[in-house]
């Protein structure tokens, strides 16, 4: 399985990192390409959340040191925020 190192925001597939993302931004940062469930999102960093999005809109929040599962859509960007908390 693909390892993401701190203080990245990974998306992981089939375990190979397809992204990689370190940068707090007050806007959204466009993945290189649009990747698709099933998919991990790893967040390593220790005070900040990071934020994914999905074509379409829709958001969910990562807080620091966790794991998400993406099992359905397709995501479009990512937000790394300073804050430690969703």
């Amino acid at each position: 399985m693909a390892t993401c190192s701190y203080p990245y925001v990974c998306f992981i597939k089939n375990g190979t990192v397809i992204g990689r993302f370190k940068d707090v931004t007050s806007g959204w940062q466009a993945l290189p390409s649009k990747p698709s469930a099933p998919l991990s999102v790893v967040n390593t960093r220790h005070d900040d959340v990071a934020y994914i999005r999905w074509v379409g809109g829709t958001t969910a929040c990562l807080p620091p040191q966790s794991t998400f599962s993406v099992s359905g859509g397709q995501l479009d960007a990512v937000r790394i925020s300073s804050s430690a908390t969703c």
